[in-house]
């Protein structure tokens, strides 16, 4: 058995050795770290949301109303008006019967997927989808199996194969819509056509899409019109929201029977009312006119770096040593962007990850695609 000290000397050796490198100031387009200002190219703050004044006088005006925590599970006593108020604003915003609330997006993959299939039911899963996805379909004990990228031939097929084993059998589809590593889309429409063809449930998981993409923000289901025909609508609050926590929108008997079987929910305490309080306020400014016009400012500066629609770029290095030396070589001028590593991509696909904000200005932006040249 190896030490601890002789796995961490492997990860290092294999350039794959993490460490917490802390931020000397708040988040937002620029941050100090080790006493150097950067630009951040690094959160996955789409909006700016996490700084916005209003917002943070919702937090406050939370925690003076509700106080700083909720003190128990929400099946205990820990439930709140804004807890619900979040559901419901989710609920309707999503095109859903309810929603239900966790404490992040890992949290919500992790309670769901298990409470809605087991061991004599099935998986299909995205081969990219997060680990969150993966993690709990591991944790579920159903069969699982993965069809390569966007692959919707493979997604036929096995949707065929599962059926045919097993006629009485729950079969659960999990993807994303936006790739949380390549930015890239699923093909939904197609995917929902597939599911329903073969008598398949379908969890949504819109982490990279909420805030980003429709008309007010909702996600690529909102943008497709396909919100109605979805199982199971997940997503973070963590992200464009700007703040922290998860839910899953689904009909009113998905979610009744969640609250009794999710166990990440069941057995953890309520997240902090106010943080739903302000959960509520940044929906609200997501859905307004506002938040249309972040989401326009934003897929401006996407224009400026990529030929994409969403703010997440990747810039395909391969090595692990390449990665490492272009995240350094930037940050030396002037630019926080991760380099991104197995387990995270596959082996052989290290990359540069680009986040984008609203608030990044033009000019950073031109400024980053001018030394992202010599690592193309």
């Amino acid at each position: 058995m190896h030490s601890p000290a002789e796995s961490l000397r492997q990860l290092a050796a294999e350039g794959l050795l993490r460490g917490q490198r802390q931020l000397d100031s708040p988040t937002g387009p620029q941050v100090v770290r080790e006493g150097r200002t950067l630009w951040n190219f690094a959160s996955n703050d789409y909006l700016g949301l996490a700084r916005h004044p209003e917002i943070e006088a919702a937090l406050i005006e939370g925690v003076q109303r509700y106080g700083a925590g909720a003190a128990a599970s929400r099946l205990v006593c820990g439930t709140l008006p804004p807890h619900r108020l979040l559901e419901e604003a989710l609920a309707a915003a999503k095109q859903a019967e309810a929603a239900l609330t966790f404490s992040s997006g890992f949290a919500t993959a992790l309670g769901v997927i298990p409470a809605v299939v087991g061991k004599a039911d099935f998986v299909i899963l995205d081969k990219l989808s997060h680990a969150c996805l993966v993690d709990a379909a591991r944790l579920s004990g159903a069969t699982i199996r993965v069809f390569p990228h966007n692959d919707l031939g493979k997604l036929e097929r096995l949707l065929i194969s599962c059926r045919e084993k097993a006629p009485a059998a729950r079969i659960l589809v999990a993807t994303e819509s936006v790739f949380s590593m390549d930015g890239d889309l699923c093909p939904l429409r197609e995917i929902v056509n597939l599911t329903e063809a073969h008598d398949a449930l379908l969890l949504l998981d819109e982490a990279h899409g909420f805030g980003v993409l429709g008309e007010h923000g909702m996600g690529l289901a909102e943008q497709e019109n396909l919100q109605h025909r979805l199982t199971f609508q997940m997503g973070t609050l963590s992200k464009a929201a700007g703040l922290s926590g998860g839910y899953l929108a689904a009909s009113r008997d998905w979610i009744d029977l969640l609250t009794n079987r999710a166990r990440s929910f069941i057995y953890s305490t309520a997240p902090p009312p106010a943080l739903a309080h302000a959960a509520i306020a940044s929906l609200t400014l997501i859905r307004s006119a506002e938040g249309k016009a972040l989401r326009a400012q934003l897929q401006q500066n996407v224009a400026r770096i990529s030929t994409g629609s969403t703010p997440i770029v990747p810039k395909l290095l391969g090595s692990n040593e390449a990665a490492l030396a272009a995240a350094s070589a930037l940050e030396q001028a002037g630019f926080l962007v991760p380099a991104i590593r197995y387990p995270t991509v596959p082996r052989g696909t290290a990359r540069l990850r680009i986040s984008l904000s609203a608030t990044h200005p033009p000019e950073a932006v031109h400024l980053l695609a001018r030394n992202l040249t010599p690592t193309e």
